[in-house]
C-alpha cells in the first residue's frame, strides 16, 4: 500500500507551507516550495456562499524525500503560488493542473514545469482552481471563473512582478486543458460579477499551451471529467456549450498542443487532435505535437528519455517564434 499523507490546509497556512520538494539544488538538496501566494479571491468565491472546504495536500509517493507526488483537493480558496525565475524575462504563465475536475496535481505536473520554465526566464504561477462537483453554484463555470480571474489578477500585477502585460499566457494538464481551452474560447464570457477593479482588465491569454487536454465534452470526452463539470446526465446544450472545439474563433490566441497517441484516458482524436483541427479551420496560428509513446499525465518526469520528453524545449521555441520570450 502506497504511504500518503494528508495535511489540510486553509489560504493562510498554505502561505506557510515550507514542504520540501523533490526538485534537487545543485548541491543534491531538496528545493523548498515558494511560499508567495495570491488569493484570487478577496473573500467567499462566487457561488460558495454555503461552500465550506479546507483545502488538503495529500502526498502519494512512497518515497518523498526522493521525489514527491502531491496533489490538492477540497480546494475552498483559489491561490496561485509564485514561481519566480533567477532572471525574469517578463513573460508569464498561469499554470493550470490535471486532475479530472476531482483534484489538481502538483508535483508531476505544476511544479515540475514551472521550474522548467523558471530556468527559461518565464515568471510561472500555478494555479489551485476549484472543483466543480463539490457544491458551488453555477458549477459548470467555476474553473472558468478562476482562471479568468487569475490572469486578470497576474496582469493587474505586471508591474510588481516586472512583466509585460501582452506576454501573459496560460498552460493546462489534462483537466487543466480544459480549463485553459475554455478560457481561449470564452475569455470575454461575464460567469461572475466583478469584484474590483482586476476585473476591468482583459483575460484573454497572450498563448495557450494544452497538453494531453481534455476538450470536448460529448461521448468521446474523459467521462469523469465530464460528469464532475457538468453532472451526471447532461443536456445536449451543456454538452455543446462545454465542448471547447465548437467555440473556436477569430479571436482565438495562438495554441500549443502536445499529447500522445497511445493516451488511453483522455482520447486524442475527439479532443487535442479535434481542437487543433478547429484551430486550424479558423486560421489560428496552431502547433501540435502527437507523440507515439507516453499514455496519460506524463508531465515531465514520467518520459524522461522518451521522444515527448521534447515537449518543453518544443514548447518554447514556439513561444520564442512568437516573441513571447527567447530561448539559448
Amino acid at each position: 500500500m502506497k504511504r500518503r499523507t494528508v495535511l489540510g490546509l486553509g489560504a493562510a497556512a498554505l502561505a506557510a507551507m515550507g514542504v520540501r520538494a523533490h526538485a534537487m539544488a545543485p548541491d543534491a538538496s531538496l528545493i523548498a516550495d515558494p511560499t508567495e501566494i495570491i488569493p484570487l479571491w478577496p473573500a467567499t468565491p462566487p457561488g460558495g456562499e454555503n461552500v465550506h472546504l479546507t483545502t488538503r495536500i495529500v502526498e502519494r509517493s512512497e518515497h518523498p524525500d526522493v521525489r514527491r507526488d502531491r496533489y490538492a483537493d477540497s480546494i475552498g480558496s483559489p491561490s496561485l503560488t509564485v514561481f519566480r525565475p533567477a532572471h525574469p524575462n517578463g513573460s508569464a504563465i498561469v499554470l493550470a493542473p490535471g486532475g479530472g475536475y476531482v483534484r489538481a496535481v502538483l508535483d508531476k505536473e505544476a511544479f515540475e514545469s514551472a521550474r522548467r520554465f523558471n530556468a527559461a526566464g518565464i515568471t510561472v504561477f500555478v494555479l489551485y482552481y476549484r472543483m466543480p462537483g463539490e457544491g458551488w453554484a453555477n458549477r459548470s463555470d467555476v474553473p472558468l471563473q478562476d482562471i479568468q480571474r487569475a490572469v486578470r489578477l497576474v496582469r493587474s500585477y505586471a508591474g510588481h512582478y516586472g512583466l509585460d502585460p501582452a506576454r501573459i499566457g496560460v498552460l493546462g494538464f489534462s483537466a487543466g486543458g480544459h480549463v485553459v481551452a475554455s478560457l481561449a474560447t470564452r475569455y470575454a464570457d461575464k460567469v461572475y460579477a466583478p469584484i474590483d477593479t482586476a476585473d476591468q482588465i482583459d483575460a484573454r491569454p497572450a498563448f495557450v499551451g494544452m497538453l494531453y487536454p481534455v476538450i470536448t465534452m460529448s461521448e468521446k470526452s474523459h467521462t469523469g471529467s465530464r460528469a464532475k463539470l457538468l453532472g451526471p446526465d447532461p443536456s445536449p446544450e451543456a454538452v455543446a456549450k462545454y465542448s471547447c472545439e465548437q467555440h473556436v474563433a477569430a479571436a482565438t490566441p495562438p495554441c500549443f498542443i502536445a499529447l500522445a497517441n497511445d493516451d488511453a484516458a483522455v482520447p486524442p482524436m475527439a479532443n487535442g487532435v479535434a481542437m487543433y483541427e478547429a484551430l486550424f479551420a479558423a486560421k489560428i496560428p496552431a502547433e501540435m505535437h502527437a507523440f507515439t509513446i507516453g499514455g496519460h499525465g506524463f508531465g515531465i518526469a514520467g518520459v524522461s528519455g522518451k521522444p515527448a520528453s521534447a515537449w518543453p524545449d518544443l514548447f518554447l521555441k514556439w513561444g520564442a517564434a512568437h516573441k513571447w520570450w527567447e530561448v539559448a
